[in-house]
């Protein structure tokens, strides 16, 4: 609303001196102007898509207590503005009369324009706010003062309806989104078992169906109880609605539709994924198999040494595998979904496990085949080099044969016979004056 151009007077005190025929016309039209301009105001509050919302809707909490207090400040509006006008009116009428006004005329024209000329009867019901005080059954007011009241009257009652309609405007439909995007990954995880009292999602899905049902209801019946106003800001409708609930509620629901598509994802490569679970354990079965049956060749042949046991066959995760399968014979998803992660990840533990356990049984089997490959390749070495033939080469060499050959090989007192036929081999070939050969650092 427009405010009227500075005044001289107030209204408790005398017009001062006689305002002269040009002064009277310019005044007349300001205050014209400022007529036009308060009436295109209220006009267009009164054609406002907000107030028209306000006065159809069942309001609650302090939105129905502001829109009590702004309808009764719209009313008393237009009482203002009708006195506004009549006053208006009046003056135009004493300036008519006649095209030279007179001095008493002049006075009598600055005294209506300028002092508090104009009697508001008050017949609307007692309405209490910082901006008006306590309604009284008439005032006086100048022109001045009664268009001050009305931009007070006005910017109140425009900032409640600006605020309301934000709200409105912003919630209700990005709220109706959400439901319909709620409604569709609800279809989906039904599809999948993932259904309330089932599975956490469904009874996630199921809390944010009821929150955005109430906070629709809420938004609808009480917009003002959503509104952050914006700090030092005194515009109407300065501020911005609150969307911290319905931000929460989308949140949660994005998390939930991830996850709806991470089952929907299993139900597709489920079954190459239950084949690569059963080959996985497939080989670590075979493995510990191998393991068992190397564990009993390392006892046989094998003495004074200690073998590590072999567990048994992975028969729990073999229950859990065929209890997947029945998951995803029943399409049971949602169920699916995290025991193959979890047979996925102990399936390769266990795959490890069983070769870990196959290497720790079969070193005895590797040392003694290290000593074997050892033995025949410094008797060739001995043998390119024309001593084949010595006795106390061939005696060491027989003996550590006979152990390493035997059954049960005594794997230390074997390798101390290879170190000493190396020991002999290279001390003879120090003599021969041929390069000696490698020996073991432990020797």
């Amino acid at each position: 609303m427009g405010v009227a151009g500075p005044f001289p007077g107030s209204g408790g005190r005398a017009p001062g001196p006689a305002m002269d025929r040009d002064e009277v016309d310019r005044a007349l039209a300001r205050l014209g102007a400022e007529h036009e301009a308060i009436e295109s105001s209220l006009l267009a509050l009164q054609d406002h898509a907000g107030r028209r919302l306000l006065e159809g809707a069942e309001l609650t909490g302090v939105t129905r207590d502001r829109w009590a207090s702004t309808e009764q400040a719209i009313s008393l509006l237009w009482a203002y503005f009708d006195a506004y006008t009549g006053a208006l009116r009046e003056i135009r009428e004493l300036r008519s009369r006649r095209r030279w006004s007179s001095r008493e005329d002049l006075v009598e024209l600055t005294d209506r324009l300028r002092g508090p000329s104009v009697t508001v009867a008050n017949g609307a019901p007692q309405l209490m706010s910082p901006a008006t005080g306590p309604a009284r059954l008439s005032e006086r007011f100048t022109l001045e003062a009664l268009v001050e009241r009305m931009n007070g009257l006005y910017a109140a009652s425009l900032d409640m309806v600006v605020t309301a309609d934000a709200v409105w405007s912003a919630l209700p439909a990005r709220i109706d989104l959400l439901s319909a995007e709620l409604q569709r990954t609800r279809q989906l995880a039904h599809s999948v078992g993932v259904r309330p009292g089932e599975h956490p999602a469904g009874d996630e899905l199921a809390s944010i169906t009821a929150e955005l049902l109430t906070l629709r209801a809420q938004v609808v019946s009480d917009p003002l109880a959503f509104w952050r106003p914006a700090p030092g800001s005194s515009a109407p409708g300065g501020g911005r609605p609150d969307t911290d609930r319905y931000d929460r509620a989308a949140r949660a629901l994005e998390d939930i539709r991830r996850e709806i598509e991470a089952v929907l994802r299993v139900r597709q490569d489920s079954e190459e994924r239950l084949v690569k679970l059963r080959d996985l354990l497939s080989r670590a079965d075979r493995t510990l198999t191998e393991a068992r049956s190397a564990r009993g060749e390392v006892l046989a042949k094998i003495a004074a040494t200690e073998v590590p046991a072999v567990s048994g066959p992975p028969l729990a995760l073999q229950e859990r595998l065929a209890t997947a399968a029945e998951y995803r014979r029943h399409s049971q998803w949602h169920r699916l979904s995290p025991l193959l992660e979890a047979l996925e990840r102990e399936a390769e533990e266990e795959l490890l496990r069983a070769r870990e356990s196959l290497t720790a049984v079969t070193a005895p089997l590797a040392v003694r085949a290290e000593l074997r490959g050892r033995l025949d390749a410094y008797k060739a070495k001995v043998a390119r080099l024309g001593l084949a033939g010595d006795p106390l080469l061939s005696e060491r060499y027989d003996l550590a044969r006979r152990m390493l050959w035997s059954a049960p090989c005594d794997l230390r007192v074997a390798e101390q016979a290879v170190l000493r036929y190396q020991h002999a081999a290279a001390e003879a070939l120090a003599h021969q004056g041929g390069p000696p050969g490698p020996t073991d650092p432990r020797g």
